[in-house]
């Protein structure tokens, strides 16, 4: 016999009902299927965009889809890089740079965005159910693992939610939702 355990837009998880499979190996199954799917929401949000589309700013205070896309990689690459025995912000980051519109070609900002996305789904991969409760540090601040996954988590989904909502401001009407649309007004 076997049991959905979870059923998500990007699959589900179907194990037999003997499994034993541990709560924290679950956990690191889901947030790698989660972040999958985040990342995803914004390559379909940034697939509709123009390469200047994504250096359109609301204003000179506002972040252009490809400073969030500087500055997520370079928090990733910076986080998730010697995870388990190194601070995550490490001393060659220059955050400051990250909020520079520096990087012109949409291709080159797909490369930069791909990479970030490498170092930290494969270091996500990497950790076992042993590995939740161990310590790490972010800016000298004690986390447990999986307090610093979750910490991400926020992170990394409030500027996918930020490269969704300035696609959808320039796509305008020619907007491709992501999502179940709404019923079509009569």
């Amino acid at each position: 016999m076997y049991t959905v355990i979870n059923s998500f837009a990007g699959g589900a998880y179907i194990m037999p009902q003997d499994s034993k499979v541990s709560v924290a190996q679950h956990y690191l199954r889901v947030v790698i299927d989660k972040f999958t799917s985040l990342k995803a929401d914004a390559e379909r949000a940034m697939a509709q965009l123009q390469e200047q589309d994504l250096h359109w700013a609301m204003n000179e205070d506002s972040n252009s889809v490809a400073v969030i896309i500087q500055h997520m990689s370079g928090n990733m690459i910076s986080r998730w890089t010697d995870f388990l025995t190194s601070d995550g912000e490490k001393p060659d980051r220059n955050r400051d740079d990250e909020f520079i519109d520096s990087i012109r070609s949409k291709d080159d900002l797909l490369r930069v965005w791909n990479r970030g996305w490498d170092v930290f789904l494969n270091t996500l991969r990497s950790l076992t159910a042993d590995d939740l409760l161990a310590t790490v540090t972010i800016r000298n601040e004690a986390h447990t693992v999986l307090e610093a996954i979750e910490r991400q988590m926020s992170h990394y989904s409030y500027h996918v939610g930020q490269i969704v909502y300035v696609a959808k401001q320039i796509r305008s009407e020619e907007w491709s939702t992501l999502s179940i649309p709404r019923k079509s007004k009569k």
